[in-house]
């Protein structure tokens, strides 16, 4: 039940389901290069929360409501776009204000960009795991034990990967001083857009 295989595979599915969250992780630690480490660890592991538990919840609809959830599928993409491209654009908009005003040199009295709350965190938590739902249709004939162990699995692979994420975005960050935030916010916007892409190829 528990072979190589099967350890195997759920590790590859985890990190191929982790790339966006990293992506996103990246332009998280971009734009707040001074998060500390505390906070590193929640919101790394806020991704791996999300990115586990969705592959459950498309496991479970896939045995009870499989019909309704292929019609619900459908519009994964549109929602990962709306929310990316909203939560980037706002980034983007706030880098670019505080960038002009630096430039004109006004200095310490330009706005500074809003640091990570939890309620964008959970916004990006659902935009880049929500794809993962229709995993459940890849697991679909595992039972309850080996889906769960696959979602910890994938969960544990997506909060290291999501940790060095925000570890390397925090490192050019402070280089890339006040235009971090204009990267962050057209790294979450191109991988919105990415998501939505790829889905109708």
């Amino acid at each position: 039940m528990f072979d190589f295989l099967f350890f195997f595979n759920s590790i590859l599915i985890g990190v191929g389901l982790a790339m966006d969250a990293f992506s996103v992780s990246l332009a998280n630690g971009l734009n707040e290069p001074s998060m500390p480490r505390r906070k590193i660890f929640g919101v790394a592991g806020i991704f791996g929360v999300f990115q586990g538990v969705m592959p459950l919840i498309g496991w479970f609809c896939v045995h009870s409501i499989a019909a309704l959830f292929s019609v619900f599928e459908k519009f994964i993409p549109w929602i990962a776009l709306a929310l990316l491209g909203y939560i980037g654009g706002k980034m983007l908009a706030e880098g670019i204000e505080e960038y002009k005003c630096r430039k004109d040199g006004v200095g310490d009295e330009c706005p500074v960009p809003q640091r990570l709350t939890l309620s964008a965190l959970l916004l990006q938590g659902i935009a880049t795991s929500i794809d993962a739902l229709s995993v459940g249709f890849t697991i679909s004939d595992y039972n309850w034990l080996q889906a769960t162990v696959c979602a910890l699995l994938i969960a544990a692979v997506t909060f290291g990967i999501c940790f060095a994420g925000i570890l390397l975005g925090k490192k050019f960050g402070t280089a890339l001083a006040g235009k971090s935030s204009i990267f962050g916010g057209a790294i979450l916007i191109f991988i919105g857009l990415e998501i939505f892409i790829t889905s109708f190829i």
